[in-house]
């Protein structure tokens, strides 16, 4: 192996994403687990996504960080950092895995036919995210579907706002097949300045399906117990919302997508106040007023 998991590191960090990663909303004795959660799985991101490396050294790399996630070898310290804070917590390393098996379909698979097949490859890429943050605040897995509709969308909404940049540098394209087929775009569109008409009649259709899934997930802020990270989810539905929207009038081509600084204070403080509004008519629909909204409800 020419590298260790740790060299191959973008530098990119959580400060560096496009939604907020364990951001003081979240109770402090929380934040540690999920940084550890979120470097093991930036490596692991990184790796895959590595310029120069072979697919067959990026599989390698990913087999021996998990390797150290599971405790046969100490040799990444990412994987033993999250480790500690498994065990420390109780907590499996089951979700840290499925996004292992994410990153190895990334070195592997250039192309999606269809939607299921996206949704399919978000199952491992995206929805464990929200269902580990969900475990470490001991929340009930009887709300993952509003957790998996919403992480979903952030994927979706990072592959749509990346489409060139994926097809340039890595020759992967998330758009899937069907979509360009039924626009009549080809998938060299990607290597465009700007979208074709009919490669941006593509990506506005699937930022309108992923609108959907957000739609699907607008209760979820409301079923959490733990209210700061209802906010924080509060938050992160917001700024996906007005992602959406962008993504459905403009070209991530040759035209800004993601929100700026100011863009990002608006909208997240938008979601704070909403998920406060949304707790509080959860408070008085809760037969018991306990702050928590029953499912049921929503």
């Amino acid at each position: 192996m020419s590298i260790s998991a740790a060299q191959a590191r973008s530098g990119k960090g959580h400060r560096d994403e496009n939604f907020p990663v364990a951001s003081r909303l979240i109770q402090r004795r929380h934040r540690p687990p999920i940084l550890a959660f979120y470097e093991f799985v930036r490596t692991a991101d990184d790796i895959a996504d590595h310029a120069t490396l072979s697919p067959v050294e990026k599989l390698g790399l990913l087999d021996r960080l998990e390797g150290t996630l599971t405790g046969a070898t100490n040799s990444e310290p990412a994987g033993v950092a999250l480790r500690a804070q498994l065990r420390e917590r109780g907590l499996t390393p089951r979700h840290a895995q499925d996004l292992l098996d994410a990153f190895r379909t990334d070195v592997t698979k250039l192309r999606y036919r269809n939607w299921d097949e996206l949704i399919h490859y978000c199952t491992y890429s995206a929805m464990p995210v929200g269902r580990f943050v969900l475990d470490v605040h001991g929340e009930n897995g009887c709300i993952w579907p509003a957790n998996d509709a919403l992480c979903a969308a952030l994927q979706i909404i990072n592959h749509l706002q990346d489409c060139a940049a994926d097809h340039r540098n890595l020759d992967r394209v998330y758009l899937p097949l069907d979509v360009l087929d039924r626009n009549g775009a080809a998938v060299e569109c990607l290597g465009q300045k700007r979208s074709s008409p009919q490669l941006l009649n593509s990506i506005h259709e699937l930022a309108a399906r992923t609108a959907e899934l957000l739609r699907g997930s607008a209760p979820f802020s409301s079923m959490i117990a733990d209210t700061r990270l209802a906010l924080e989810v509060a938050v992160i539905q917001s700024l996906a919302e007005r992602l959406s929207v962008v993504l459905q009038k403009r070209d991530p081509l040759n035209e800004t997508v993601h929100l700026g600084k100011a863009g990002v204070a608006t909208f997240g403080m938008f979601g704070v106040l909403r998920g406060l509004a949304g707790r509080t008519v959860g408070m008085f629909r809760s037969p018991k007023n306990t702050g928590r909204a029953s499912i049921g409800a929503e």
